[in-house]
């Protein structure tokens, strides 16, 4: 038995630290425990310790009995968002000044004549420049003078940076440059944070790796600090064990490479989401699933093909336009593929210009949170349009450890929505939530369109604090017909965390074309790789038992973007430009459907992920609807299907056995969240406490309450 098979069998903790809430829970055996409490942004370790204090106090399990904690945050996400990481300057090869502003000159929307581009993440003022050139082979053109890099550390050091970011032209090919810089800064300034791009991300296209190693750097030192203060805290607190970070591949990694390379964390929360999605899917034999994660921020979407989130190379932070691809900020890591959206309970509406109602991405967070709080806010949010509509029990939310306020909602909803549109409060707060539903599908289809998907043959898995609330609805405008919300689904990041394993990714560009190929270099680049990603896993547990997965992106000579191309272990060990061609073809024909003939065929890039296995699902056999579910009464509820209020069925979660079914309109209620089902859908709980929710039939169009009065 490992290290970690061991650790598997002794209490572990997931932490999942959201824009709104903190989500922890402790795993003890089989049973899983779990606590919710708002996040404290000027010390996020804070929350983490109240709810680490308070699932083991309700198991009764020591802190010193904990095995690990696993940690997943939006923090560095946010702080790219908001802007607020340290002071960055960004040196680079002389004449690349003003990549990261020219970004591509690619225009995400061809037709707007206004077209704002979003400003790059370090000021012009911030960029230095280096005389130094290295081509693409790795071929040193002009060296880097090291008199120059001393007096250019003199004016970093100079005017008060914290970080610095190093990208120079080509240096995934040769990184000499970049850590002859490294040194003549820490000389200067040995208490500088200094990230390399040929570290942080070793692939060619300049612009995505330049944005990638000054992201890296800018939030860096919060990090850094961050995860110090946390690892003294928990030790504090008597947790002596070791804290690993879910990173974005949907993998951990242990607290050291997490402080190095913290933009790996930048998708860590929402990875962990995927993963337990992932989990239900193989329970259920699913081939193909949608989890929609929506927690008090934000919304996260992510289509799972065979068991296995959809992954890239490339991702983008913070779009600003419409969703639409090239409207962010690109990240160059290995991550799992997703659309992520400012679209959460906290998510603040307000009416436009133009008089028609908007939700966020602005959000109310934890402080002072939405008007139903009571905590000082006064905008109204997501969270009090659902509380007007019904959907949520104001003595018993988040286990009755908040206290919401019917009147403060109704107060913040009318001054900024109801008033100014003359909507009574059903109708706005119904306005509020079908904007909130509609970005989210918007969002869903645009991230489905770009993946070639057609939404309406897959299965909709919800979890996080406000999913099940909005499910349904969105199951409608997508025309999903089965929806499955696990137990835990209120905590299901955190959750997630504790079924991923130890895991890195290790990439680099390396670019070969097939009638050149170079088997003793290809497996020269494999090997290097699969070693620098064991030694990352190795961090983690050093008796683990690791697999490797091996793989290829390769392109047509000519072409601008590359086609994944999954290898055998074989094929690494013993390349053969044949096999690599009948490999890449074959994925190309399933893509379009067709190959090109008469093109040489190139290798790009090249990725060994190194990961542990994990834990086997149980196989689930859906249980078909038996008897009526037990109710407990009955609450007003606002019904999208109807346009109307109706008295909706109320039965509490953990009072329904396997089989029990129940109609809609319905609530089925728990401590971290609740599901609502509008009218023609159905749920039946199933063996392992899962809500199997399907469309009885599809649900009347949305009808003016006005034109229904008339008739």
């Amino acid at each position: 038995m490992t290290s970690s098979d061991a650790d598997r069998r002794r209490p572990r903790i997931g932490v999942d630290i959201g824009g709104t809430f903190t989500d922890v829970v402790l795993e003890v055996g089989e049973r899983l425990h779990s606590s919710k409490v708002l996040t404290t942004h000027a010390a996020p370790e804070e929350a983490i310790i109240e709810g680490i204090r308070t699932v083991c106090a309700g198991a009764g399990t020591a802190p010193g009995e904990i095995a690990m904690v696993i940690h997943g945050t939006t923090l560095a996400t946010n702080a790219l968002i908001e802007r607020r990481g340290a002071k960055t300057a960004f040196i680079t090869t002389r004449g690349f000044r003003d990549v990261i502003e020219m970004r591509t000159e690619s225009r995400f929307e061809q037709y707007d004549l206004d077209l704002v581009l979003p400003e790059p993440l370090i000021a012009r003022r911030d960029r230095f420049v280096v005389t130094e050139r290295v081509n693409a082979q790795g071929k040193v053109l002009i060296g880097l003078n090291r008199a120059e890099a001393e007096r250019l550390a003199e004016r970093i050091g100079a005017g008060g940076y914290q970080s610095v970011a190093v990208g120079l032209l080509h240096s995934y090919a040769n990184g000499a440059h970049e850590r002859l810089l490294r040194d003549v800064l820490l000389a200067a300034r040995p208490d500088l944070s200094i990230s390399l791009s040929c570290e942080v991300s070793p692939q060619m296209r300049e612009y995505e790796r330049f944005t990638t190693v000054c992201a890296n750097a800018y939030v860096k030192p919060l990090m850094s600090a961050y995860l110090a203060r946390l690892g003294q805290r928990l030790a504090e607190a008597g947790l002596d064990c070791p804290v690993f970070l879910m990173h974005s591949g949907g993998g951990l990694i242990s607290l050291d490479s997490a402080r190095e390379f913290p933009v790996r964390l930048v998708e860590s929360g929402p990875a962990g989401g995927a993963i337990f999605a992932a989990h239900i899917a193989r329970s259920y034999g699913l081939d193909r699933v949608v989890s929609f994660d929506m927690g008090g921020t934000t919304a996260k979407i992510c289509l799972i093909r065979d068991h296995t989130p959809r992954t890239a190379q490339v991702f983008e932070v913070a779009r600003s336009y419409r969703f639409k691809k090239g409207s962010g900020m690109p990240i160059s890591i290995p991550v799992i593929d997703m659309v992520e959206i400012g679209a959460g309970g906290g998510s603040l509406a307000r009416v436009d210009a133009l008089n028609q109602i908007r939700v966020g991405p602005e959000s109310a967070g934890s402080e002072p949170g939405p008007a139903c709080y009571q905590r000082g806010g006064a905008r109204p949010a997501v969270t009090d349009a659902d509380l007007i509509l019904g959907r949520l029990d104001p003595d018993a939310f988040a286990g009755g450890s908040i206290r919401l306020s019917i009147t403060a909602a109704e107060q913040a909803l009318d001054a900024a929505v109801g008033a100014p549109l003359g909507l009574d409060l059903t109708t706005a707060a119904h306005g509020i939530s079908e904007v909130v539903d509609e970005n989210m599908a918007n969002a869903a289809r645009v991230h489905a369109v770009e993946s070639g998907e057609d939404l309406s043959t897959y299965t909709m898995i919800a979890f996080g604090g406000a999913a099940p609330l909005h499910a349904g609805r969105l199951c409608e405008k997508l025309g999903i017909t089965r929806l499955l919300v696990p137990e835990g689904a209120g905590v299901g990041s955190a959750i997630g965390f504790l079924k991923a394993p130890f895991s890195f990714e290790a990439t680099r560009s390396v670019y070969m074309r097939l009638s050149a190929f170079d088997p003793a270099e290809a497996a020269r680049v494999f090997a290097e790789l699969k070693q620098e990603a064991t030694d990352f896993v190795r961090t983690c547990d050093p008796n683990a038992d690791i697999r490797h997965e091996y793989k290829i992106f390769v392109r047509y000579t000519g072409q601008g973007w590359e086609v994944p191309v999954d290898l055998d272990p074989s094929d690494a060990d013993a390349p053969e430009a044949g096999r690599y061609r009948d490999l890449f073809e074959a994925a190309y024909r399933t893509l379009f459907r067709r190959v090109v003939e008469g093109l040489d065929i190139e290798v790009a890039s090249w990725s060994v992920k190194a990961t542990t296995p994990q834990p086997p699902a149980e196989r689930i056999e859906p249980l078909q609807a038996g008897r009526d579910a037990v109710t407990e009464g009955t609450r007003s509820m606002f019904d999208a299907a109807t346009s109307s209020m109706v008295e909706a069925r109320v039965s509490a979660r953990d009072r329904l056995a396997a089989g029990d079914s129940l109609a809609g309109p319905a609530v089925i209620t728990e401590r971290e969240t609740s599901t609502i089902l509008p009218t023609g859908f159905r749920v039946t709980l199933q063996p392992d406490g899962t809500l199997d929710v399907t469309r009885e039939r599809p649900a009347a169009s949305l009808r003016d309450p006005r034109e229904e009065a008339a008739q």
